[in-house]
């Protein structure tokens, strides 16, 4: 008999998001209503439906902008009576909610869960610069554990641990800061077409080029840009999934896997959480990478996409250089569109989130002047070094 997958049982039936400000004028709270409410409703659900909500990583820390708002305060406000909830940081990267929310469904314990994800570091560094800079998890403070191996190495900032892989794919590949740059300006071409999105000016390869070094090779334009904002979304199970206004988009696959140490300094320069992930995503089906309409791959910093394009086998490893140069092949119109919302680059650090909300934009045709050609396959990915999750999509 062949094996069954759980995630296949599952479906999303709604999105919301909130504004996306830099920064807003809402709280945590307001956004994440915003984008709650959002997304019951797009899936044509009433707040007593819903019997389950999850959120990565919830509200570890006492309202840190990284992720100000968790599930039992936002479950407290909507008054949901839950059959289960939960967060927590450890587990695949920024997917986790979305991963743990449909094991609950399919384990039986839910019928409808709200999966949110809530950041406001815009606000947070009009307080403190550094809010979201890796010394603020070591420096004066307890922190995490791990990384207190890093910063006497002078990591002061994820950048100095993704210029590592950067320079090492570089060396390896051949790969080119020319190559590099069609990520960010392809998120910027894109994201002048999204009115949410923080930035809409045009970026040429000689903005591109004339952008800051901040750790070689990786200029201030590979980086991703702070904003305040929350992204919802609904699971279902499959078969109520069918009474709903929208075409269930169905978990076709997931991907979680980490078969190396959790560590950012234990990782080989050439093999990030990415590929462990794909392996697993395409192993629980059919598709194969050509089937796939659109890619929301995370792009933290713009080497991770290109990492991504590689880890989900989107193109053979290595190449990730050739397959972007140019920009033609991950234009909208193009073999295989990215990030068409302007991802994190130039559409706002919704982190993690916010590539399944445009996923599922766009295989709903409502992207608008961003909008693609019509598909029923796309795939969302997030994460970078240990941290990684994936899920492939199919519309009904």
């Amino acid at each position: 008999m062949k094996e069954q997958f759980f995630e296949k049982n599952v479906a999303i039936t709604g999105i919301g998001q909130s504004e996306v400000g830099r920064p807003s004028s809402k709280s945590a709270m307001r956004l994440s209503l915003d984008a709650a409410l959002e997304a019951i409703a797009d899936a044509g659900l009433q707040r007593s439906d819903i019997d389950g909500i999850a959120c990565w990583p919830g509200d570890n820390d006492n309202g840190n902008p990284f992720s100000p708002v968790g599930p039992s305060a936002l479950m407290s406000v909507l008054g949901l009576k839950v059959n289960w909830y939960g967060a927590g940081y450890e587990g695949p990267g920024p997917l986790t909610g979305l991963i743990n929310g449909a094991m609950a469904i399919a384990s039986g314990l839910c019928k409808h869960v709200l999966v949110f994800r809530t950041i406001t570091e815009a606000s947070g560094r009009l307080k403190n610069k550094g809010a979201s800079a890796l010394t603020n998890k070591t420096v004066g403070r307890d922190g995490s554990y791990f990384w207190q191996w890093y910063t006497p190495f002078n990591v002061m900032s994820g950048i100095n641990l993704m210029a590592q892989y950067a320079q090492r794919h570089f060396h390896d590949y051949g790969t080119t800061p020319e190559q590099l740059a069609q990520i960010a300006m392809t998120c910027r071409a894109n994201a002048a077409r999204n009115p949410k999105a923080v930035f809409h000016t045009p970026m040429t390869m000689d903005d591109y080029m004339a952008s800051r070094m901040i750790s070689t090779p990786l200029r201030m334009f590979d980086c991703d840009v702070h904003c305040d904002a929350s992204t919802a979304i609904i699971l279902s199970r499959a078969d109520a999934a069918k009474d709903g206004p929208n075409a269930p988009i169905r978990l076709e696959a997931i991907g979680s896997a980490l078969h190396q140490p959790w560590s950012w300094d234990q990782l080989s320069l050439t093999d990030m959480a990415c590929f462990d992930v794909g392996r697993m995503m395409w192993s629980r089906t059919d598709l194969k990478p050509k089937d796939v309409g659109n890619a929301q791959l995370y792009d933290g910093f713009s080497i991770l996409t290109m990492m991504w394009l590689e880890g989900l086998g989107l193109c053979p490893r290595g190449e990730s250089g050739q397959f972007v140069e140019g920009g033609r092949r991950i234009a909208l119109d193009g073999q295989l569109p990215i990030n068409t919302n302007g991802g994190q680059l130039s559409g706002g650090r919704t982190h993690g989130l916010g590539y399944v909300h445009e996923a599922c934009t766009q295989l709903w045709e409502r992207a608008g002047e961003r909008q693609v050609a019509p598909h029923r396959v796309a795939v969302a990915a997030a994460g970078g070094g240990p941290l990684g999750g994936s899920v492939l999509l199919v519309k009904e």
